[in-house]
């Protein structure tokens, strides 16, 4: 992560640490054996040369056609696999501006999405999650961002209302 980060940095690239890594930052650290990062590129022909620079500065088995497959889908998420250690890279290509903040892993600074956007990213897996059951992590992970992370409560109800995710919002935020 701090590779990442500083290849990121490095490369001038506007990003934000999400998923798993953003929702142990705000709420209850848990395991996992990926890295979720989101990138701006509005700029798509000069950041997709820094991303492949990023990505191999930062050891990571790149093959360009899922940067650009990942620019052409609707999806805009494309994965990498580490070279050395067991963890996978998923990047996120973001063509919006998103809210993120400023944090550090262990010593390094870096960046994470917003908890408000982070938890209005989660409301919008919740809802996409069939069947509904197996969105119970989702809704551990908002529920630990609340518990130990302030937030803008009207932030997130706005979004959810643009999302139409208002019925989730209700549930989990009283």
């Amino acid at each position: 992560m701090k590779k990442l980060a500083d290849a990121f940095e490095s490369e001038k690239l506007d990003y934000a640490f999400t998923g798993a890594l953003a929702v142990s930052y705000y709420g209850v650290p848990r395991t996992t054996t990926d890295v979720d990062v989101i990138v701006d590129v509005r700029n798509q022909s000069d950041d997709r040369e820094k991303i492949i620079r990023a990505l191999k500065r930062s050891e990571l088995k790149v093959d360009e056609r899922k940067i650009d497959n990942a620019f052409t889908s609707g999806y805009k998420i494309a994965t990498f696999k580490s070279e050395k250690t067991p963890y996978t890279l998923d990047l996120i290509l973001s063509q919006d501006r998103f809210d993120k903040k400023p944090g550090k892993i262990g010593n390094a600074l870096t960046f994470f999405q917003s908890p408000e956007s982070l938890i209005a990213s989660k409301f919008r897996m919740i809802k996409a999650t069939l069947p509904p059951e197996r969105a119970t992590k989702d809704k551990d992970d908002v529920k630990a961002i609340l518990a130990f992370t302030k937030v803008d409560v009207e932030e997130i109800k706005k979004q959810a209302q643009k999302d139409k995710t208002l019925e989730i919002f209700k549930e989990l935020i009283p």
